[in-house]
């Protein structure tokens, strides 16, 4: 087969996808990028244009603390999750009998955690008169209002997604592994510690992997809506009403699809601005053993 017939079929291959990308994520994306500038209503239609969406964005009491509530849930949430994967991929990387049901057992609520009836078990959990106040008044401790106050309401949202570490501890256990265990021989024979070991050895080996899961995690955060949505309904008071909740009540309550598509814009911005901050110190962050760099 000549080079210009192969150049054909791979192109003949690739235009299933072209075809879905062009048409389910690039033309609605310009869309709502258009209605952004619009005040475009379901029922009313489009009746002015221009920047009045982005202006209220900014200077609205309730799209501003609904960023500040993401940014808050998203710089909270992440380094704890991603602390918990990696502690329990440093200790599930040890070779001791029944390892591999511990790793399934800690993988499954990273399948459940998405998903509503995790949300729905975990509200229970966290009610007046659920499991969580149940065990803290057997122990003699004061229950706290879980879902009525607004920072444990938020905390609860927080660890759920906290409780779902699976995903990142199976790539940071990956990442381990394939660490040479001549490396830590040779620091065991200076005389290092297993702190330092991990610092010296273990965090810049794995820190490609790092990377990746903290902006993975980071951009997943800033996307949170199915734990406000089902736990506290953004409540109480607004105190956990994020960005995309705030989005679905735009679109789908008030019908303000204009106000609804520019969040939506706000949102992609915000998510692209940090992936980019991390992109940017890549190079500082990330060891990489075939090239020059540091942690």
């Amino acid at each position: 087969m000549t080079g210009h017939k192969k150049r054909r079929l791979h192109i003949l291959y690739i235009l299933p996808w072209l075809a879905g990308f062009l048409l389910f994520r690039a033309a609605p994306m310009l869309y709502s990028l258009v209605c952004g500038f619009t005040d475009f209503h379901l029922f009313r239609g489009i009746t002015e244009t221009g920047l009045m969406n982005y202006e209220r964005i900014l200077t609205g009491y309730e799209s501003l603390r609904a960023i500040w509530l993401t940014l808050k849930f998203a710089f909270l949430c992440v380094p704890l999750k991603l602390g918990a994967a990696l502690l329990t991929a440093v200790l599930l990387s040890k070779p001791v009998r029944g390892i591999r049901t511990f790793r399934t057992l800690y993988y499954l609520p990273s399948i459940l955690g998405s998903s509503v009836a995790a949300a729905v078990l975990w509200k229970a959990m966290f009610r007046d008169r659920g499991l969580i106040n149940g065990i803290l008044s057997a122990l003699h401790l004061p229950v706290v209002s879980w879902l009525s106050e607004q920072n444990p309401a938020l905390w609860v949202i927080i660890l759920l997604r906290v409780w779902e570490f699976g995903a990142p501890m199976l790539l940071f256990l990956t990442a381990l592994q394939e660490i040479p265990q001549e490396l830590y021989d040779a620091a065991t024979l200076d005389g290092a510690d297993g702190l330092r070991r991990f610092f010296r050895i273990t965090l810049p080996m794995i820190s490609p992997v790092v990377f990746y899961n903290t902006v993975l995690a980071f951009c997943a955060a800033l996307q949170e809506f199915s734990a406000p949505f089902v736990i506290t309904e953004g409540g109480p008071r607004g105190g956990t009403t994020l960005i995309s909740l705030l989005l679905y009540r735009s679109a789908f309550t008030a019908n303000e699809m204009g106000y609804a598509c520019a969040l939506a814009w706000v949102l992609f911005l915000l998510s692209a601005a940090i992936s980019a901050f991390f992109l940017l110190l890549r190079r500082k962050l990330v060891f990489f053993a075939d090239e020059e760099g540091t942690l």
